[in-house]
């Protein structure tokens, strides 16, 4: 059943809009209407499967937003922006024209178009030539609880904004948000509450035995299995989702899954699907695929909010997650395993509940739950703010500490912000932009690998660090199959007879588009992608991004593409020149002492594991049940000096009188 309601977007097109009357939100529609005519900003608080996403967009419309402009819709993840584009246009149905998304190289909108779903990034980009964002009369900020360092900029740049447009409509939404906080920070905005489509949920709380997992005896991998076989043998039908923090854990416990229950037959079948970022689309569409039996999908906290996986009537919550983070004393990123917020737990729980009355079981305690933080600490507050400073700079937003964020920035990180930029060249000695900043501003990448790409015009090692820049800024292009890692490792491993890691890009691109060159076949690229176990649409990524670069380049006086190949020395030089951070000297086999005197290990997937000299540099230094230098190549301790230039520090020790010269000369040390 839906409610139909006409209206007209324009003198020239009438709209029928129907909303699904069982989703809880269309029982709101009247007052969020109401609330979108009468004030400049909404915060509305949906629950998981109250339909929010989907339906906001068409009251806005109703409201006669989106009429001489658009109404602009973001999501954190390309993969919601398309999902909820397609289903809005199917409801729609002869409207669907009004429906377009817009993600990273891949524009899908049209003059018609009036719902336009994008990435945040993509707004803030859009941010970067259009400050009033005139295209648009609404924006809706989806998923606004996740806090990353997108909806935080966006959020800071619309409250400057709202002042200067007062056409401008803004939505913040969310499953579980901090509905006071962000009503405060927009001038005690209207909250309007919706509750979600969910039946009850019995939370059981069956904790880990600290002595045993101490001991090594249990782990939570073991406890979530106990509990997946538990539900199977006492509960009635429904699929179950299990939670877990890592890809190792997932697969780990997919293998152990199906060791301990068998294949099962009839109305104990049942199929495990793993579900994580690395997966391939292939991969990840089969969670949504119909079965014979019972679906066990373990999935990392994706399917926390960005993914909803149908039919779950039982979730297992380890209540724990990988969550990056940055150390400002240390300037080393951590990525350790961390229990989950009370709202991250809460949304978990939210995932069954919503087919029939279900069951969460959490493998902690009702304790631990109860001291749990209640939200997770957003982005900004754990992240190198570098990237954030130069964006700021270059759209000339004032000072990053009087830009008004949610949850501002500490000084201590908006001064090391400032000292990575000035250490790159980015930035002189006033915080003015220099012209190579300026060009770093321009690059759609990290300042470290916008860095490397200036160094290496003047090594005529542009091509290949090019190539290596944009590799550096995907998510690992190699897929490692479940039941398949031996094969995969060794169709990888013929990219990987290099010096260094770095180089292992390289000969990654030039095998790649070697192929593609010969076959001139999108179809037969993909074939040859499956077969040497690469993600089809990562390698494209890379490819749009390398095409990118060279546009920017191509508009800059000298960056013309060397012709004949560079030396592995010129390469690593330029590359370098952005890791000297990331610079570690040798004390045994694999174990290395960075600058800061920290102990920190090659990490044992690199293909450099056992094989580098006394000096290396790394993409990065990552913590997580230990400190590993990631993506590694040796390097030599002279090219350091002429790249730090005014970092170093030289200190001078036993003067004396050297006959020969006819001079006093003393020993130098010089140290970063």
């Amino acid at each position: 059943m839906s409610l139909e309601y006409i209206l007209y977007a324009s003198m020239e097109q009438e709209i029928n809009i129907n909303y699904p009357s069982e989703l809880p939100i269309v029982a709101h529609r009247e007052e969020i209407v109401r609330a979108i005519r009468a004030s400049q900003v909404v915060v509305i608080a949906g629950d998981t499967g109250s339909g929010k996403t989907t339906q906001l967009p068409k009251m806005c419309l109703e409201a006669g937003r989106g009429v001489r402009k658009r109404i602009g819709c973001t999501q954190p993840r390309r993969i919601a922006a398309i999902s909820v584009a397609e289903r809005v246009a199917e409801e729609l149905g002869p409207q669907a024209d009004l429906v377009g998304y817009k993600i990273r190289f891949k524009d899908q909108t049209s003059r018609n178009t009036r719902l336009k779903f994008m990435t945040d990034g993509i707004l803030l980009a859009e941010a970067h030539h259009d400050r009033n964002l005139a295209a648009y009369d609404t924006i809706i900020i989806d998923e606004a609880h996740e806090r990353s360092l997108n909806i935080d900029f966006l959020l800071g740049l619309l409250k400057q904004l709202l002042a200067r447009r007062p056409d401008l409509t803004l939505l913040i939404t969310s499953a579980t948000i901090d509905t006071a906080r962000f009503a405060k920070h927009f001038g005690n905005a209207p909250v309007i509450e919706v509750s979600g489509r969910t039946y009850p949920v019995e939370v059981r709380y069956q904790p880990l035995d600290p002595e045993k997992e101490e001991e090594g005896e249990q782990s939570y991998v073991d406890q979530a299995v106990e509990a997946v076989h538990a539900l199977c043998r006492d509960e009635g039908p429904g699929d179950i989702l299990v939670f877990m923090p890592s890809e190792r854990d997932i697969l780990e416990t997919v293998e152990s899954l199906q060791a301990r229950m068998g294949k099962g037959r009839g109305p104990t079948a049942f199929v495990v699907l793993p579900l994580f970022g690395r997966l391939s689309p292939g991969d990840q569409k089969k969670i949504f695929q119909p079965v014979k039996g019972r679906k066990i999908v373990v999935a990392t906290n994706v399917a926390e909010t960005s993914i909803t996986v149908p039919g779950i009537r039982y979730v297992v919550d380890t209540g724990l997650a990988r969550m990056a983070s940055y150390n400002v004393r240390a300037r080393t990123s951590k990525l350790p395993i961390v229990p989950v917020s009370r709202a991250s737990c809460d949304q978990r729980k939210g995932r069954c509940g919503r087919v029939g009355p279900g069951v969460c079981v959490r493998l902690y305690s009702d304790e631990d739950y109860a001291n749990r933080p209640e939200y997770t600490p957003p982005e900004i507050l754990r992240t190198n703010l570098a990237e954030v400073i130069l964006r700021m700079i270059s759209l000339k937003l004032g000072d990053p500490a009087k830009f008004p964020f949610l949850d501002p920035p500490s000084g201590r990180a908006i001064q090391d912000g400032y000292g990575l930029l000035t250490e790159l060249g980015a930035l002189d000695r006033h915080r003015h932009l220099t012209a190579n900043g300026r060009l770093m501003a321009r690059l759609p990448l990290d300042p470290r690998i916008s860095r490397m790409i200036i160094e290496a015009r003047d090594h005529n090692a542009l091509r290949e660090v090019t190539i290596i820049a944009a590799g550096l800024s995907i998510q690992d292009p190699r897929v490692r199959p479940v039941d398949k890692e031996a094969v995969a490792d060794a169709a990888h491993a013929r990219f990987s007879k290099v010096p260094s890691d770095f180089l292992f890009f390289l000969a990654l691109w030039d095998g790649y588009h070697a192929t593609f060159d010969k076959l001139h076949s999108l179809s037969k690229m993909r074939k040859f992608c499956a077969s040497h176990y690469l993600s089809f649409l990562r390698m494209r990524e890379w490819r749009d991004i390398h095409e990118q670069i060279t546009q920017v380049l191509g508009e800059e006086p000298g960056f013309a593409m060397n012709t004949q190949p560079a030396t592995p020395e010129a390469i690593h030089r330029a590359i370098l020149s952005g890791n000297l951070r990331n610079i570690a000297v040798k004390k045994e086999k694999n174990l290395y002492q960075t600058g800061g005197g920290k102990e920190v290990m090659i990490f044992p997937g690199s293909s450099q594991y056992g094989k580098t000299g006394d000096w290396l540099m790394a993409a990065e230094l990552v913590e997580t049940s230990r400190l590993y230098a990631r993506t590694v190549a040796e390097i030599s301790p002279e090219w350091i000096e002429p790249l730090a230039g005014e970092l170093c520090r030289s200190s001078y020790s036993e003067p004396h009188w050297e006959k020969g010269r006819g001079q006093v000369v003393a020993y130098a040390k010089i140290s970063l």
